[in-house]
């Protein structure tokens, strides 16, 4: 009896212990859960808080200028796009688009069209691209092979205002003279274009910024040969303002 008696309380034990351990091991397990939990909630947070940051990431580039005389050295504001701009600013931009993208000379070809680019859209863009390709028989590049040189020279421009009240329109007298590379007069013809611009904002690219720091952007540019009144030949007067008689008049 006694044998027993020590049997059963040994066995007791034993299933107390093996309970003990099992509760031991389930509030283990309990907390492996919430400590994964927390650290997937933390991983999630962390994504979220970058995320939520990638926007004030960003890079501003700015322009230093040091002056040739006294060595002092600032960074040039930056033009937002946000505010108007004087009619004087808008005037030396169409007078330098066109003087730029409507001359031709092999040596300054390539950075003339890069220049023009920057003042571009993307369909306009596009379409210079088109317009300069080798494969394209009009392309400068095929028609001044021989060494023609184009030389265009603005004359005068003029505003529009849409009936809407946008100021966006602009026309652009210029001349282009072609000098051949044999030849050594220029052979002038005269053009007229009509614009459509706008402004924006800046490029972030620091080598279009420093070609157009404004966003000044052509949204459209149609040209065309302007057919220019001929001049009557000159009559001469006599000392009273009448017209003198012509030689051999009865």
């Amino acid at each position: 009896m006694r044998r027993d008696a020590a049997l059963e309380a040994y066995f007791a034990e034993a299933a107390s212990w093996d309970a003990d351990r099992q509760t031991l091991q389930r509030r283990s397990q309990r907390l492996l859960g919430l400590v994964a939990g927390a650290g997937w909630l933390a991983a999630i947070s962390t994504a979220l808080a970058l995320a939520l940051a990638m926007p004030l990431k960003r890079v501003e580039p700015f322009l230093i200028r040091v002056d040739n005389t006294t060595g002092l050295v600032d960074v040039v504001p930056v033009f937002t796009g946000t505010s108007s701009l004087p009619e004087a600013v808008t005037r030396y931009f169409l007078d330098h688009y066109v003087t730029v993208c409507e001359r031709f000379n092999f040596a300054t070809a390539e950075s003339d069209y890069e220049e023009c680019g920057a003042f571009h859209t993307a369909a306009m863009n596009a379409a210079w691209s088109a317009r300069w390709a080798k494969t394209n028989a009009a392309s400068p590049l095929n028609v001044y092979r021989d060494g023609t040189t184009v030389r265009a020279q603005v004359s005068s421009i003029s505003f529009f205002t849409r009936a809407s009240g946008a100021a966006d329109l602009a026309q652009v007298r210029y001349l282009k003279a072609v000098r051949t590379a044999a030849g050594s007069e220029e052979a002038v013809s005269h053009y007229i274009a009509t614009l459509q611009y706008a402004y924006g904002s800046p490029s972030k690219d620091p080598k279009l910024r420093l070609v157009n720091p404004l966003g000044f952007k052509v949204l459209d540019f149609k040209s065309e040969p302007e057919v220019l009144p001929e001049s009557s030949p000159a009559k001469s007067l006599t000392a009273d303002g009448a017209p003198a008689a012509v030689r051999g008049a009865p």
